[in-house]
């Protein structure tokens, strides 16, 4: 049974059960509600909680309803924990959607704080991403892949890095093991599995810094954002750095978690991604790596140019070029993500909670956007 049956019969249940049920409960739903009711009954974030039920002790309580509160946090728009509590004591709907009992009374800004702590260590809205997307790609093949990054602006303090002279002097070195046959990072990630590629990746909040598409610098406090998305603009796999990281040193991590949920036929890349080891390990998970040249000097920058203007000036285009141009639904999802799933609310001071905080977003976004697909 495909997913997209499986989705139409979710959704005529939903249609046909449960939306005229809440509406005898608590009046007409609006929009908003409708669609927050489809995601979440699509997410079903409460079955990756454990149980409590043969554990000692005092049963934990209200924990699907605050995860489903922060999924509604991020479809509904709402910057901040504050403002949701808010909005819960005053909509009655959206109390009842997320779980909780018209006359019960709502946890404190606090238990929400503790309850979203244990959700970041337990990497909560990580798993139920990747068994989402398992789920949906398991009978089908991605055509493109494109992956890229984008920033995280944080309000965290970023930490201190060595002084200019220093960090040349331990690049230098670290470029003369590499040439007496010490092995990259690239390389190490060759042999390593997906958890320990992605484990030995910084993820400190420091400074970025990178070239715009236009060609303009720019610089940002926080972290950053790799995600490998397919051509209907759904993120397939999520990994967050440090801000100050090259694109170029995630790219195989992100191939590889990519690849445990979902396969894929072609890998597009911008020049940000043309090294070897890169396309050595799209080869070998069966991919074709469509990637743009980089320009390693001016020679190379200036044949590279020659070979554009004669190829424009013929109006000719190779295969690899004109899929190379698919690559707009990552240029969308960097806009969906950051202007209305969280992409510019990291308030949290630790890499975990922001983690969490992104894959909450990230998690609203592909439910949200399955649901227009159907």
């Amino acid at each position: 049974m495909s997913f997209r049956h499986t989705l139409s019969q979710m959704w005529t249940n939903v249609q046909l059960t449960l939306f005229p049920m809440l509406e005898k409960r608590c009046g007409e739903l609006s929009n908003e509600h409708k669609n927050l009711i489809s995601v979440l009954e699509l997410i079903r974030v409460e079955d990756f909680l454990p149980s409590t039920k043969f554990n000692f002790g005092r049963p934990c309580k209200d924990r699907p309803a605050i995860s489903r509160a922060f999924i509604a946090k991020m479809v509904l728009k709402i910057p901040n924990t504050k403002q949701l509590l808010r909005l819960l004591k005053v909509d009655k709907s959206l109390k009842i959607i997320c779980g909780w009992e018209e006359t019960n009374k709502l946890p404190s800004e606090s238990k929400f704080s503790r309850v979203f702590n244990e959700f970041s260590h337990s990497s909560l809205p990580d798993r139920v991403h990747q068994a989402l997307i398992k789920e949906v790609y398991k009978d089908s093949i991605i055509l493109h892949l494109i992956k890229d990054s984008a920033p995280l602006k944080s309000h965290e303090k970023p930490i201190e890095k060595p002084p200019l002279n220093e960090r040349k002097k331990i690049k230098n070195d670290r470029q003369k093991r590499e040439r007496n046959g010490e092995l990259n990072r690239r390389q190490i990630q060759l042999q390593q599995g997906v958890d320990q590629m992605i484990s030995d990746l910084p993820k400190a909040c420091d400074i970025g810094r990178k070239r715009s598409s236009k060609g303009c610098g720019m610089s940002w406090k926080g972290y950053k954002l790799h995600a490998a998305v397919d051509d209907n603009c759904i993120p397939i796999a999520v990994i967050v750095t440090s801000a100050s990281l090259n694109d170029c040193e995630v790219a195989i991590p992100l191939g590889a978690k990519a690849n445990l949920v979902a396969k894929n036929l072609y890998d597009l890349m911008d020049a940000a991604y043309d090294v070897t080891e890169i396309k050595e390990h799209s080869l070998s998970m069966g991919h074709v790596p469509i990637i743009d040249k980089c320009a390693r000097n001016k020679a190379q920058k200036l044949e590279i140019e020659k070979e554009r203007q004669a190829n424009k000036l013929l109006n000719f285009s190779t295969v690899e070029r004109t899929r190379y141009k698919q690559r707009f639904p990552k240029e969308r999802f960097n806009a969906l993500y950051l202007g209305s799933y969280g992409g510019r609310n990291l308030l949290y001071s630790s890499y975990m909670k922001n983690y969490c905080h992104v894959m909450f977003g990230i998690l609203a976004m592909t439910g949200s956007m399955l649901v227009k697909l159907l």
